[in-house]
């Protein structure tokens, strides 16, 4: 009898012990989709053997493997970037996301965790001018469903009446291509983009157009808290440890 009772208090502990090592690897093996701009460098972008690259994608798989989750990076296009963390079709936006008072009623951001300005790059023999390279008759390109494209169209085309005229890409990058074939006079876009395109083309920086300095974060869904805590807690670690200035010189953003 008391063989029996051993074996059934047994085959209990060793189902419970079981369900708990079941729970903990099921627990270990989450992974979250990370949706990204595939032409945003040096914060995000696909390499030439076709895998997502960046600060922003160092980081997040920085944090993924010391807060013990994996990560996807997946491509995707801009404009659109949002929806799709909405629908579920991403967890989470990490690859150089302004934080915004329009976005934050979609989304909730992370901690800041980078500043940037917003300039005009230009040909490397151009001698326009901010203010000339956005006169009457002038073509300037911008990256769809960003915000200095939501800017530009507010503050100086409806705002101010300026009659230059604004051209649509699906990345900075073309944009950059558009200004050196001559299609464009100029294109808007984010500090860090623009002195990486001025590395690799024969491009230069105009310097800004009136923009304010925004910050950069880290964007989840409204409802998923404690994958916001976790981003959180994952950012202030590798901001704190000697990963985020190695990182930083890395992708040749140490100023």
């Amino acid at each position: 009898m008391k063989t029996k009772k051993f074996f059934a208090v047994f085959t209990l502990i060793f189902s419970l012990l079981m369900a708990v090592n079941v729970m903990s690897c099921l627990a270990e093996e989450k992974t979250y989709i990370n949706g990204i701009d595939a032409n945003f460098p040096p914060f995000a972008f696909v390499d030439k053997e076709g895998n997502p690259d960046g600060f922003d994608v160092a980081v997040i798989n920085w944090i993924a493997k010391d807060m013990g989750f994996k990560v996807k990076h997946q491509p995707m296009d801009w404009d659109g970037i949002i929806p799709s963390l909405k629908a579920k079709k991403i967890d989470m936006i990490a690859s150089g996301m302004s934080i915004t008072e329009a976005r934050k009623k979609e989304v909730n951001f992370t901690l800041p965790y980078w500043k940037i300005s917003q300039v005009l790059v230009a040909k490397a023999d151009s001698d326009l001018t901010p203010e000339t390279a956005m006169s009457e008759g002038k073509k300037i390109g911008v990256q769809r469903g960003t915000t200095e494209a939501k800017w530009i169209e507010e503050n100086l085309i409806k705002g101010q009446g300026k009659k230059f005229e604004l051209v649509y890409y699906d990345s900075a990058p073309l944009a950059i291509e558009d200004v050196i074939n001559g299609r464009i006079v100029a294109a808007a876009m984010d500090d860090a983009p623009a002195q990486d395109a001025v590395k690799k083309k024969p491009v230069k920086i105009l310097g800004g157009f009136g923009m304010p300095e925004e910050e950069f974060g880290y964007a989840v869904r409204k409802e998923d808290t404690e994958l916001l805590n976790t981003l959180n807690e994952g950012l202030k670690k590798i901001m704190a440890s000697p990963e985020w200035e190695s990182l930083q010189v890395k992708y040749e953003l140490k100023k």
